[in-house]
């Protein structure tokens, strides 16, 4: 057990470094001179020497690489070129943001996820498998940014019951921050529950025509206890995939977070993007790769616990 948690964790920080240098030097392959929409295009060629020179692009690239991820190591991502900002201010500003959307996106998708599929499961066959199948597959197929962008005709401009975009902080309006969430989060969480859902379904039946199910269902144990028990056994596939699933899901919202006006990671590497900003744009990439690592190498202990197989072959290690 203790092997493999160590295997995992230098393989995550093999997989930070290549990722560091992937991160650094594509921002680097972005059409545009960074000094050049910083001065101006009518700047003369002194103040744009003057730009690369304070903020180290006049230097060989692999100088600046290790520049940078030494700055990192300390917590230091560098300056914004925009406003002067430090980096890792601006991101502990917009982290939460983000973390709140993708947790309340999660919580959606495991809650409907889990449930359709052990609907599904138990009831293999009948008029509710049918629809939950149907939803899994609507789910998988339907873009996010579409599902958004009919969710805002819907709820706000139809109905009127939700907000079409913005963000008030929960600090400020409780009530008005889950009103502004509820929409992003559901169409983030929609296409993380139908991939919960058809995972959940196939590794639930699989489990209930286990041989240990059948012999405690002819030892007459209730239907409940042996769905419950199956599910238990079942979490290992759910838990392995939801964690390979949070890729998809900051991907997502990225996307989400433009179309409601969210003011996340993902808006911040848009406009980024957009200004040629490297050091936000490296250092937000850099933290969502980092969260998204650790998130794996957590889902890859949780899995080494939850299966008694592989606690059993290397428990002692």
């Amino acid at each position: 057990m203790t092997r493999f948690i160590l295997q995992r964790v230098i393989t995550s920080v093999i997989t930070l470094f290549l990722a560091s240098i992937v991160v650094f030097i594509g921002a680097r392959m972005l059409p545009g001179d960074p000094a050049q929409v910083l001065a101006g295009e009518s700047a003369d060629p002194a103040l744009l020497e003057a730009i690369r020179e304070q903020f180290g692009l006049n230097q060989p690239i692999w100088v600046q690489y290790f520049t940078y991820i030494g700055q990192a190591l300390t917590g230091n991502l560098g300056v914004s070129t925009r406003d002067n900002i430090p980096v890792a201010e601006i991101l502990l500003q917009r982290l939460p943001i983000t973390l709140e959307l993708a947790g309340l996106a999660i919580l959606i998708g495991l809650v409907i996820g889990i449930t359709a599929g052990v609907v599904s499961a138990v009831k293999r066959g009948t008029f509710v498998d049918y629809v939950a199948t149907g939803f899994g597959l609507v789910g998988l197929s339907v873009p996010s940014f579409w599902l958004g962008l009919l969710a805002i005709l819907l709820f706000a401009i139809t109905w009127q019951v939700l907000p079409a975009s913005g963000f008030v902080g929960f600090a400020e309006d409780p009530i008005g921050n889950l009103r502004g969430m509820i929409l992003p989060a559901t169409v983030l969480g929609i296409g993380l529950s139908a991939v919960l859902m058809r995972q959940t379904r196939a590794a639930l039946l699989g489990q209930l025509s286990a041989d240990y199910v059948r012999t405690a269902r002819s030892k007459g144990v209730t239907r409940g206890r042996e769905v419950s028990h199956a599910l238990r056994n079942s979490l290992t596939t759910v838990v392995t995939v939801l964690g390979l699933q949070l890729g998809a899901l900051i991907g997502g919202a990225i996307v989400t977070e433009q179309i409601f006006v969210i003011p996340g990671f993902g808006k911040l590497i848009i406009d980024a993007v957009a200004a040629r900003n490297y050091p936000i744009l490296q250092g937000a990439v850099l933290v969502a790769v980092t969260g998204y690592v650790l998130v794996n190498l957590l889902v890859d202990v949780a899995y080494a616990y939850l299966n008694p197989r592989m606690r059993l072959s290397g428990g002692s290690e």
